[in-house]
């Protein structure tokens, strides 16, 4: 799993840049069965990479729009600056501030989990088969140089010359999207709270259970390899990326998903394909800038990304069929939510929105944009056939509404946030030792 862009912005560029939480428990959900309070962030968007945040004199932050004036914008970058140096002689929080708000829990009806326990026999014909024996599957070492080799010296040599040539913002994308897959614990942690489809004992033989430790051992490799190629670089500020991982596992995520396979399924359908996407697009870069070995690393993860996708979207596919009414109103509920990111509660010790920070780099290098946000919604919306459902409560019908409708409303965003994005402000990164990137 890796980075997903929310997709949507103010309409009035003259004004400072403000959005509101939405409040997950609406009328429209579920009654839950416990709620309970957490400090996290909200889903970051690409309103949130449309503004910078400074601390003011209060505890609270002040939100300064980016095309609001230069002024502004270098208050903001010397006054990280400050923070980062300082970084080393301050006790930090485990954490940066965050806003709290209600987390729904359990939401999903008994009825429903009688839906996947009678899944189980479908699960283990049609989702495991996605998954590869581990003596067929590639390891980090692969492609990385072999410590064994008399060459090995001349390797690393060789490897820190091609990482030379590749710029910063190079490196601030692909340390994020590492230091997103080396979160896995909590990915992992995430599919055992689904009522359901959880794994009861660590080592339960249901094909739920072996789908999700199976599916998190493939995904550790990813991590790895891009942590040793990126120490191998010597490109990167480790210790610093090493705390960011840290602290992101410590953080957790919320995707507002509620012990609903439901919502997480389609949650993971739609990570899926844009970490393949993003990945896809990282490899591109990556030979443009000389780099063919980067390029087939990431090239790699792109296609296992593929594969685990394809399981991710059969598993709803197959919902769709059982239970049309309750799947496309949970494709419509996560929509609403804005897909939150795996990552968002993302910091490094220093930079409270160092994830709208790497978002925003993300979406200028064209790694990840709007545009592929919309492009993952309507591929899914397609593969599901989410306009030829028929039989829809009212709803129901609502929901096929909104989703079907929404892919548009992205794409007419998206120049928006390209005429912003030309006057974003150049920050330091921690990861690449304070040196200044533009936004």
């Amino acid at each position: 799993m890796a980075l997903q862009l929310g997709p949507f912005l103010t309409s009035k560029p003259t004004k400072p840049l403000s959005f509101k939480l939405h409040s997950i428990a609406n009328p429209s959900h579920r009654s839950p069965t416990s709620m309970s309070c957490s400090v996290v962030s909200g889903s970051a968007t690409f309103a949130d990479q449309m503004i910078q945040y400074h601390p003011s004199s209060s505890s609270h932050y002040t939100k300064v729009c980016i095309t609001s004036g230069g002024s502004a914008n270098h208050h903001t970058s010397t006054k990280l600056m400050k923070l980062c140096k300082g970084r080393e002689k301050v006790n930090k929080p485990a954490a940066p501030h965050r806003e709290a708000h209600v987390q729904v829990t359990h939401s999903m009806q008994p009825e429903k989990i009688e839906i996947f326990k009678s899944m189980e026999h479908w699960a283990k014909k049609n989702l495991l088969v996605h998954l590869k024996p581990v003596e067929n599957c590639w390891q980090p070492q692969d492609f990385l140089p072999d410590p064994k080799s008399d060459g090995f010296e001349e390797q690393v040599k060789e490897l820190r010359e091609r990482a030379r040539e590749i710029p910063d913002d190079y490196f601030v994308a692909l340390v994020g999207s590492m230091i997103t897959e080396e979160a896995l614990p909590t990915y992992q942690t995430m599919l055992n709270t689904l009522d359901g489809v959880r794994d009861e004992t660590a080592s339960s033989l249901t094909p739920w259970a072996i789908w999700t430790r199976a599916w998190t051992a493939e995904e550790n490799r990813h991590g790895d390899l891009l942590n040793k190629y990126l120490y191998l670089s010597g490109r990167v500020n480790m210790k610093l990326v090493e705390k960011t991982i840290q602290y992101l596992i410590g953080a957790g995520m919320d995707p507002q998903t509620e012990n609903n396979p439901y919502l997480l399924f389609t949650y993971t359908s739609f990570q899926e394909r844009a970490t393949s996407i993003s990945h896809g697009n990282t490899g591109r870069l990556a030979k443009a800038h000389g780099d063919v070995k980067l390029a087939q690393i990431c090239g790699t993860i792109a296609s296992d990304e593929k594969r685990h996708e394809a399981a991710y979207t059969k598993i709803m596919e197959k919902l769709f069929e059982i239970d049309p009414d309750g799947t496309v109103s949970a494709l419509a509920d996560m929509m609403r939510k804005r897909m939150p990111m795996p990552a968002h509660l993302m910091y490094d010790g220093c930079d409270d929105n160092i994830f709208s920070h790497y978002s925003a780099i993300v979406q200028r290098l064209g790694i990840y944009t709007a545009k592929d946000y919309a492009d993952v919604l309507e591929f899914l919306v397609g593969r599901w056939k989410v306009e030829n459902l028929t039989g829809l409560s009212a709803e129901g019908r609502k929901a096929q509404d909104y989703v079907c409708g929404l892919a548009p409303k992205i794409r007419r965003l998206e120049e928006r946030a390209w005429a912003r994005a030309k006057e974003a402000p150049t920050i330091p990164f921690s990861w690449i030792s304070d040196r200044p990137v533009k936004l």
